[in-house]
């Protein structure tokens, strides 16, 4: 069974709600938890987008075993990589141990278009991303940093503050091309879908870290309410994977979500039955992912992670 962890959803809840999230998930158990990094929501109604490296902050003072990463950080557009590298190095610090790890990946235009820079196209962001890994590395590494590549510059910068150790880097992977990005530069791989493709890609590459995937649930006591919740917060679920990186605000996400039925959200986990969120966990075991963290849609967090803590939790770990 692989290990279970917690979505912080930075895109539903403010700070203070997801720092004491995270705070709950350590007591009852949770392993590890994954927090987004937007600069918007999908959509207006799920209503927030905080700076995630505030967020960390807090988390890092509010718990004191469980493992944190972005899911994801994108280091090419909005922010340079150098400031990803002083961000990510910081936070490590303030969680100490080897508590924080960093995802990364090529990024949304829903995100990344704010400060007015063009939108790459997706070969273009791969390429730039690899730079970017490159330099967020040599910045870990410690000593003054002088590098002049094909998409950032970067003049005698250093860390002053770092960890101990530099943190996991994990990178997001949706296809071929970004599986074998994951296994030469990464230290892991996240994925959004139970595709075995994707890991055979990953391994056939040489990559051996750990794999981390994404489970959409919508816990109730009513499965026909848990599916229209999850409809209602999380159309964006519903759509198809190019339109999530090129729709640019979260207007244009309410209107395309329009189209969005609960049919088309069958891969989202609802209702009560612990069975079925078991069955979607062996899957993506069955498709080589050893770290699955959980996404309760919605806004009661608390019921959902006492239904981890009752239900899922002591089969995971038996």
């Amino acid at each position: 069974m692989p290990v279970l962890g917690y979505t912080l959803s930075s895109e539903e809840f403010g700070p203070r709600a997801l720092v004491a999230q995270a705070r709950l998930a350590e007591e009852i158990g949770i392993e590890f938890a994954m927090i987004s990094d937007h600069y918007h929501p999908w959509t207006e109604r799920q209503g927030e987008s905080p700076f995630v490296w505030t967020v960390l902050g807090g988390i890092a003072q509010a718990t004191e075993r469980l493992r944190v990463g972005t899911g994801v950080t994108c280091p090419t557009v909005r922010i340079h990589p150098a400031i990803v590298a002083q961000a990510a190095a910081s936070t490590a610090a303030a969680f100490g141990g080897n508590r924080f790890f960093l995802g990364v990946g090529s990024g949304e235009l829903l995100n990344e278009h704010v400060l007015g820079d063009a939108w790459p196209e997706p070969a273009l962001r791969i390429e730039m991303l690899r730079e970017a890994i490159g330099i967020i590395r040599q910045l870990w590494a410690g000593g003054s940093v002088a590098y002049h590549g094909d998409y950032y510059d970067v003049e005698e910068a250093r860390l002053f503050t770092r960890p101990e150790y530099p943190p996991d880097l994990l990178v997001a992977a949706t296809g071929p091309t970004s599986a074998r990005v994951a296994a030469d530069l990464g230290d892991g791989l996240v994925g959004i879908a139970p595709s075995p493709g994707l890991i055979e890609t990953y391994h056939a590459q040489g990559g051996s870290g750990p794999r981390f995937g994404q489970i959409h649930c919508c816990y109730d006591a009513e499965a026909d309410v848990a599916r229209k919740r999850a409809l209602e917060c999380w159309p964006n679920a519903g759509l198809p994977g190019n339109l999530m990186t090129e729709i640019k605000t979260t207007e244009q996400f309410d209107a395309v979500s329009e189209l969005v039925r609960e049919e088309h959200l069958g891969h989202v986990v609802v209702g009560p039955d612990p069975e079925t969120y078991l069955e979607a966990i062996q899957k993506y075991a069955d498709a080589g992912y050893d770290h699955l963290w959980l996404h309760q849609i919605g806004p009661d967090q608390e019921t959902f992670l006492r239904f981890l803590e009752r239900e899922i939790l002591p089969v995971a770990s038996a």
